[in-house]
């Protein structure tokens, strides 16, 4: 009989990536200066410059803070686990790393690089961690939000380029937290995507929807990032928003929210997400048969997002969900 083979005991058996030796020499990193330098020397191998470019400024600046802060090994450990525990804190509904780089303001500041402001049009905001891809269509008219889920609140605008031509058939997704002040994706039964929904604009670039007043809530506090948060003395509340994305061929998707106002954390949002032109006003509507021609089943009175009314909310008008071409 012949023997059986032997089990490898390694079940994840690291492999060579089939990479050879650089075809020069480095001198042994016995000083912290030529870990540094080596590792730099080593990037001129990568073929892609914008990699290179990006790396090499990555390792420097990185580098650079462990040098001047003299980092322990234990705190470079714990560093370490802290990471390690935001990764496993993610799941295909929450991500913790698009919260801690919110929370560190690096959201906010890439999105304010890549998006200047355009005159004529909206400014860009956050996508925040609970954009979902599941949201379902809606009809003109028709509610993002199920009974129950909060106050009545009616939005309604226009779609225009810059140069103020309405845009026909312009996809909105727009998602917002309920009245206490979580999303559905927070729920452990939720079983069907809630307080968010899609819709195209009509061929007057016109859209209108039924949502929920939005409030202010506090970003997961459960996780790491929420533990980072309270060792380092900062809240983590949001201010009450209403989340968009506008895409329509041939334009600039739009990203963006909208602060009502003389909420008590617009200025100091944990994510650094509001700009002075997205705070807008609501209005109250104490109308019952208003709301109830407005598809609101119980009637009574309702909050109207309306940018057709005022100087200010005109030019907001103008310029929400603008695109650039």
């Amino acid at each position: 009989m012949s023997a059986k083979p032997t089990e490898d005991p390694l079940v994840n058996k690291a492999l060579p990536n089939g990479i050879l030796p650089p075809n020069f020499e480095l001198p042994y990193p016995d000083k912290p200066e030529l870990i540094t330098a080596n590792l730099l020397k080593l990037f001129d191998l990568t073929p892609d410059p914008r990699i290179k470019f990006v790396m090499k400024n990555l390792v420097n600046h990185l580098h650079a803070f462990v040098n001047e802060t003299s980092i322990t090994t234990e705190e470079w450990m714990k560093t370490i686990q802290f990471l390690t525990t935001v990764g496993q804190t993610c799941t295909p509904i929450r991500q913790e790393f698009i919260l801690l780089s919110d929370v560190l303001g690096v959201s906010a500041l890439v999105d304010a690089i890549n998006n200047p402001p355009v005159k004529g049009a909206t400014e860009s905001s956050v996508l925040g961690p609970f954009f979902t891809e599941d949201a379902p269509d809606i009809e003109q008219g028709g509610s993002i939000a199920s009974e129950g889920k909060g106050q009545y609140m009616y939005v309604e605008g226009t779609v225009r380029s810059t140069d103020g031509t309405p845009i026909p058939d312009a996809v909105i997704e727009t998602w917002e937290a309920d009245e206490s002040g979580s999303y559905d994706t927070q729920y452990k039964d939720r079983d069907h995507p809630d307080c968010r929904g899609r819709l195209r604009t009509d061929k007057d670039g016109r859209f209108g929807y039924r949502a929920v007043t939005p409030v202010a809530y506090p970003i997961p506090g459960d996780g790491p990032v929420g533990e980072l948060l309270i060792t380092i003395g900062r809240h983590n509340l949001r201010p009450n928003h209403l989340h968009f994305m506008v895409e329509k061929s041939g334009f600039r998707k739009l990203v963006t929210s909208l602060y009502p106002d003389g909420d008590p954390f617009l200025s100091t949002d944990a994510v650094f997400g509001v700009k002075k032109n997205l705070v807008v006003k609501l209005e109250e509507v104490n109308d019952d048969a208003e709301a109830r021609k407005r598809g609101f089943p119980k009637g009574g009175s309702f909050k109207l997002l309306n940018f057709l009314n005022n100087e200010r909310r005109t030019r907001l008008h103008e310029r929400m969900a603008v695109f650039l071409p």
